[in-house]
């Protein structure tokens, strides 16, 4: 008898070793790894915007004619978000498509939806929970709040309309061009955020509606809602 408690303590003491790492992974580790993946994202961009910034000042003669933009690459970053309502240290790379592994560098961008900036519905998605916890305060956001985007060259200034709204995963609605319970009657240029409820799990859906209120070049410095 004696042998048989020592060895079911020991069972449940190497048990609680494990739900104790297990939970260590979850909310520490998982965070150091998705910082590290989401300002590896940030660098990316930030060269790509320098070196693309030095070929256009060197290229002699008159300004090209304006090509149409490439299609966003799978998985990859092509934007930041910036939301002063989460800390003015805040911000979050935008990456194409919102496949697991493409939330675990950043917040992900709904493929067929609109482009950044563009008529339609710009919607994006993020965790609320592990992997760097983007959207944890997303329940703080407030109609008049500022979600601020930038792709390089241009900034792109969105207001809070409507929301959190809650509601359940299969409500695809929610990113339509016109997103039916937005309180939008007519196309425009919108966007929607997204995020998993409660704060721990994943049966609901909080929403976020936003409208695009100005846009200015970078070379005019950082939009009002990012100053401080």
């Amino acid at each position: 008898m004696r042998v048989i408690v020592r060895t079911v303590s020991e069972l449940c003491i190497t048990l609680g070793a494990l739900i104790v790492l297990f939970v260590v992974y979850v909310l520490f580790w998982t965070g150091v790894k998705a910082d590290g993946a989401m300002n590896d994202q940030i660098d990316r961009l930030q060269r790509q915007w320098a070196a693309a910034t030095v070929r256009q000042a060197a290229a002699p003669g008159s300004p090209a004619s304006p090509k149409r933009p490439a299609p966003y690459a799978p998985g990859r970053p092509f934007a930041v978000m910036y939301i002063p309502r989460l800390g003015f240290t805040w911000n979050k790379p935008v990456l194409e498509d919102t496949a697991v592994g493409t939330l675990k560098k950043g917040l992900g961008h709904y493929k067929g939806t609109a482009r950044l900036g563009q008529e339609g519905n710009f919607a994006v998605a993020g965790h609320r929970r592990t992997y760097g916890d983007p959207f944890k305060d997303f329940p703080g956001l407030r109609p008049g709040d500022a979600v601020v985007l930038t792709d390089g060259s241009t900034w792109f200034t969105y207001r809070i309309d409507k929301g959190p709204y809650k509601t359940v995963p299969t409500d695809v609605e929610v990113i339509d061009p016109v997103p039916r319970k937005s309180g939008y009657t007519r196309p425009g240029r919108y966007l929607t955020l997204t995020t998993c409820d409660p704060e721990w799990g994943h049966s609901h859906r909080l929403i976020v509606w936003a409208h695009l209120d100005s846009t200015q070049p970078v070379e005019a410095g950082k939009p009002a809602a990012l100053r401080r």
